[in-house]
């Protein structure tokens, strides 16, 4: 199973060619526990993943499901964690190819400074998320209003 933001789902994962068939039964207890989640009633899920990706990749994932409902963390702080201290970026890339968001919780991973930073289902759904488990961060737009204390003019 594979969660997509308007993208169309992918033809591999992990460079395994996949074949998707549409079945209510198989996907019953996803529905049900993401049902729960967005309804505030479940904070873990209890789902048998099959993660498919690079071995890099498949690290930052299951770092990703270290981090508990409404906390977050860095890039930097899953490439510390996964070995890699400088792959802060790769890090990034392998929470994009994640192919089941919200269940393997990359938006509770933010940019320096506790900024949103990228989501592939975009900043507003990943900010909705983190309101929704309580999570603090910072929008783009304080930063902007920070830089405003420092800006001058020559008049």
């Amino acid at each position: 199973m594979a969660l997509e933001f308007d993208r169309g789902l992918p033809q591999k994962i992990g460079g395994q060619q996949i074949r998707w068939e549409q079945s209510e039964v198989r996907t019953r207890a996803v529905r049900e526990q993401l049902q729960e989640y967005f309804s505030c009633q479940r904070r873990n899920f209890e789902l048998a993943l099959d993660l498919r990706g690079t071995e890099f990749h498949k690290r930052c994932w299951q770092q990703l499901l270290q981090i508990p409902y409404g906390e977050t963390c860095s890039y930097a702080d899953i490439a510390r964690a996964v070995g890699s201290p400088k792959s802060f970026r790769a890090v990034g890339q392998a929470n994009h190819h994640n192919p089941v968001a919200i269940i393997v919780p990359c938006h509770r991973v933010l940019a320096a400074g506790c900024y949103l930073g990228g989501y592939g289902g975009g900043l507003p759904v990943k900010a909705f998320l983190l309101r929704l488990e309580g999570a603090s961060f910072r929008e783009r737009s304080e930063a902007s209003d920070e830089t405003k204390q420092f800006a001058f003019s020559a008049s």
